[in-house]
């Protein structure tokens, strides 16, 4: 059966395979580990949105779960302690040294693991970087091992995953703010964007000319490129380099939690190794052994691999699956009514994905502080957040591809978005001075103490001007405007 190792596999792709397999999975040790870390202060046991409570009254699940019938902290970071063991060894190379079945079952291992904790998220678990990261692995699941050759039909699954992720992008920027349409959106971006880093600061004073320029090339490597992902080598490899340029270039300039580093890894699947030649200082590796391409031919008189039948009649399943599901997603970036990360089936395949079809103008901040005092005369003081930004002064950090999940629903909360089910319960665990909501925070200003009273106001929040910036040595400009939450207390 060795034909079908010829008509399905192709030898050309060890590199893409190693960073395909080796990224996912590190991606997914980050996402796990993040959960560990994050998940029970958020939706554990006694967290802000409790798991128990949810899934009593839910009627029926966005998908499958091994939290169906019984949810504990502990199982909870079982699963998530589990899945970042299993991404370390995909890391580390073990499962690709084995049958093609070993990668195959990690990654649905990961693939399952995850799924269950996303689908009792909730709104922490709302991102489309998430469904992104479980189709991702699933996918990944049939790569093969070094004992095979890189099936062709999983790397036209991801190519045709990455155009939808960019070309949905694209198209619902153009669908939506005219900011992206008169080339001005990254007047505001940078200074608006959920996280700032700490280059956004220069990059949204770059002169506005390149912004329009930024904005330029940003259509053309979401609108134009994923076409050529699919054209023949050398010309899919440049195109993944420049999704791979542009997507490098937001991780310099903000912190989109592992949304950039996904693409990149993903953008692999379109790298040839010989293509790599086109690049000056890309000249193709050896096919020798500790190279990327002598991975993939290892093993064989003419450094071509065959495949085994069972794998192939299970990658063409899998390819099969992937057309059907693709319909609704197809259907979807032509619609007018173009939906952004949407899962349209219980198994987080073949999703819709998109990003800021809408940019904001003006920076509005939650601010949360405490008082041991009187709430009229205080002190209040504020409540230091990790990522998102508090002090002036405090230069802004660089987190992603680690995820700040309650950093990031604090941008939401100020731009209006319904938060109060979580952010009042948010709001009681600080007057408990509750210990795992407060590792949540950068900063407690009671040193552990419950404070008397807690409050949250609105503030504008911008940069401060190069002149601004000498003067003060500040980052950001605030304004109060008014009370969000006002006082509350444990007896009040």
């Amino acid at each position: 059966m060795d034909w079908l190792g010829g008509w399905f596999g192709t030898a050309d792709f060890g590199l893409g395979r190693l960073v395909l397999q080796r990224g996912a999975a590190a991606i997914f040790v980050i996402a796990f580990v993040s959960g560990a870390l994050q998940f029970p202060a958020l939706l554990g046991e006694h967290g802000l949105l409790p798991v128990p409570r949810y899934l009593a009254r839910v009627v029926r699940l966005p998908g499958p779960t091994l939290f169906r019938w019984r949810y504990s902290d502990r199982l909870l970071r079982a699963v998530a302690w589990t899945g970042a063991v299993l991404g370390l060894s995909v890391v580390a190379g073990l499962p690709q040294r084995g049958p093609a079945w070993v990668p195959l079952l990690v990654f649905a291992a990961m693939w399952l693991l995850y799924m269950s904790i996303v689908n009792v998220g909730q709104v922490f678990y709302g991102f489309g970087w998430e469904i992104l990261l479980l189709e991702a692995g699933f996918l990944a699941a049939f790569l093969g091992s070094d004992r095979t050759t890189t099936p062709a039909i999983t790397l036209f699954a991801i190519r045709w995953l990455v155009f939808r992720l960019e070309f949905g992008a694209g198209l619902i920027k153009m669908r939506g703010d005219p900011a992206w349409r008169d080339l001005t959106a990254l007047y505001y971006h940078h200074e608006t964007q959920p996280m700032p880093n700490p280059l956004s600061w220069w990059f949204h004073h770059l002169p506005k000319a390149l912004h329009k320029a930024e904005v330029l090339g940003n259509h053309f490597a979401q609108l134009v490129v994923p076409f050529f992902l699919f054209a023949p080598q050398p010309v899919a490899t440049v195109a993944a380099a420049v999704i791979i340029a542009t997507q490098c270039w937001l991780v310099l300039s903000g912190n989109f939690a592992w949304l950039n580093a996904i693409t990149i890894v993903l953008a692999f699947s379109a790298v040839s190794t010989p293509a790599l030649a086109v690049f000056p200082a890309g000249a193709r590796s050896p096919a020798g052994a500790g190279s990327p391409a002598g991975a993939a031919g290892a093993g064989t008189a003419d450094g071509v691999l065959g495949m085994p039948a069972w794998f192939a009649v299970v990658v063409l399943a899998m390819g099969v699956l992937m057309l059907a599901l693709s319909w609704w997603p197809l259907r979807n970036l032509f619609s007018r009514n173009q939906v952004m990360n949407g899962s349209f089936n219980r198994w987080r395949l073949a999703n819709a994905y998109g990003a800021f079809g809408s940019i904001t103008r003006e920076r509005y901040e939650v601010v949360v502080e405490g008082t041991t005092g009187d709430p009229e005369t205080g002190p209040w003081l504020e409540y230091g957040f990790r990522g998102k930004p508090g002090d002036p002064g405090r230069m802004p950090r660089q987190f992603a591809p680690y995820h700040l999940r309650l950093d990031w629903l604090m941008w939401f909360l100020a731009l209006g978005s319904p938060g109060l089910n979580w952010f009042v319960p948010f709001l009681n665990k600080l007057l408990d001075a509750d210990p795992a909501t407060l590792k949540l925070l950068r900063r407690d200003p009671f040193d552990g103490e419950r404070p008397a009273w807690v409050r949250a106001r609105v503030f504008s929040c911008r940069f401060t001007t190069r002149r601004q910036r000498r003067e003060t040595g500040d980052w950001w400009v605030r304004e109060p405007l008014g009370d969000f939450v006002p006082p509350i207390s444990r007896s009040g």
